[in-house]
């Protein structure tokens, strides 16, 4: 029994001292998770920019495209371009990692080449949330850690929250799965109830929303889960080279010009096609095409050889979604899973509910702490006081 009440003992004090330490920083990313799980549906009420008058006509080659953003953007690097259905504009995506993250996106009319709006995509409401969220507004090298880390023992938090949780005996099984307020229940006793019972209740998705904010943060829990799940291709997104390389051209190779037209009357149910654009001369050519609406598992990332627009077979997770594996599947499915969007609307409404609860239980936990801090230490200053007087 000694030994039991002993481990007890020493798993409520790491609870407590993980809690304290990182309690600020998850209810931070909790809060902005929040915010960010329906930021496709707030958009939506404002992205008029994002539609134009279909026309009966082809959209402008790809080269056009690249021409036209880089008049707009000039001397950065285009990420990819997104074509959607008839009805929607083109977007150019510009994006650079160092020094400093650089993301903007050029909305342009399929059919006329008009620039219709210039986005800073890491500025207004929901760039000031990406950046509390990853890296609580500090510089990325130092908010990025933090946050990684914090989200880690968030996980142990958690497991040990449910070891605490857990009756001694039968009779205490009703108390820890209902609250039992009436007239005469303190503050306290409700305080410890809401940490208890509501941190029972959302702790499963929570180490769920925990679990997938690891795979994203650290390469090495990255690469942990997916051979656990049985995974046995390359987990990375690998590039392939051209098969064919051509040491001379006469004129700049546009072959990319053919490709999403090309693709369209392939995957007639498709969404939209991302195409990147080759790096170098070596580089295959890279289309991206989305088979879901706000989903991005089930993508088929297709690899061409830029100087024959032959398809080059994957060999990394990253490929045909038909030919993806169990394991292969779960890492896809690893964002869509961590912001709810793998349940449609329903799984967003559980994601953003869960986020909340989670940044509700740092402060449950604290205002715990502090009045059983604070209750030892006036019972202490009170027998101080008597045996001064005795």
């Amino acid at each position: 029994m000694g030994k039991k009440k002993n481990t007890r003992k020493t798993i409520l004090n790491i609870h407590k001292i993980l809690g304290l330490t990182t309690g600020l920083v998850i209810f931070i990313v909790s809060v902005t998770g929040c915010l960010w799980v329906f930021k496709e549906e707030i958009e939506s009420f404002y992205d008029d920019y994002k539609y134009v008058t279909p026309q009966n006509q082809d959209f402008l080659p790809a080269s056009t495209i690249k021409e036209l953003a880089e008049n707009v953007i000039p001397n950065r690097s285009i990420h990819g371009v997104v074509y959607g259905k008839p009805n929607e504009a083109i977007e150019v995506v510009f994006y650079e990692a160092e020094p400093e993250v650089f993301y903007h996106s050029v909305f342009l009319n399929p059919y006329t080449g008009n620039v219709i709006k210039q986005i800073d995509n890491n500025a207004g409401f929901f760039g000031f949330v990406l950046k509390g969220h990853l890296r609580l507004w500090l510089p990325d090298a130092i908010g990025s850690r933090v946050v990684s880390y914090s989200v880690l023992l968030f996980l142990v938090i958690l497991v040990s929250g449910l070891f605490l949780w857990w009756p001694r005996n039968n009779k205490n099984w009703k108390q820890r799965l209902k609250f039992d307020w009436n007239a005469k229940t303190r503050w306290k006793r409700k305080n410890f109830d809401l940490h208890t019972v509501v941190g029972f209740y959302v702790s499963s998705f929570g180490l769920i929303l925990a679990f997938t904010g690891c795979v994203m943060a650290f390469n090495w829990f990255y690469f942990i889960a997916y051979k656990a799940t049985g995974g046995d291709k390359d987990p990375r997104f690998v590039m392939p080279e051209n098969e064919q390389i051509i040491t001379s051209t006469i004129s700049p190779n546009h072959n990319y010009d053919q490709l999403v037209p090309l693709l369209k009357n392939k995957y007639r149910d498709a969404f939209s096609f991302e195409l990147h654009y080759p790096e170098n001369d070596t580089t295959s050519i890279l289309v991206e095409v989305s088979n879901s609406r706000g989903l991005y598992y089930n993508m088929d990332y297709l690899f061409f050889d830029q100087n024959t627009l032959k398809e080059i077979e994957a060999t990394s997770i990253y490929g045909k979604y038909k030919n993806a594996k169990f394991a292969d599947k779960v890492i896809r499915m690893n964002y869509d899973i961590h912001i709810g969007a793998i349940g449609g609307i329903v799984g967003k409404i559980i994601a953003f509910l869960v986020s909340f609860i989670c940044a509700t239980l740092p402060v449950s936990g604290i205002l715990l702490w502090y009045g059983r801090t604070y209750k030892k230490q006036s019972k202490n200053k009170d027998s101080v006081l008597i045996t001064h007087q005795v």
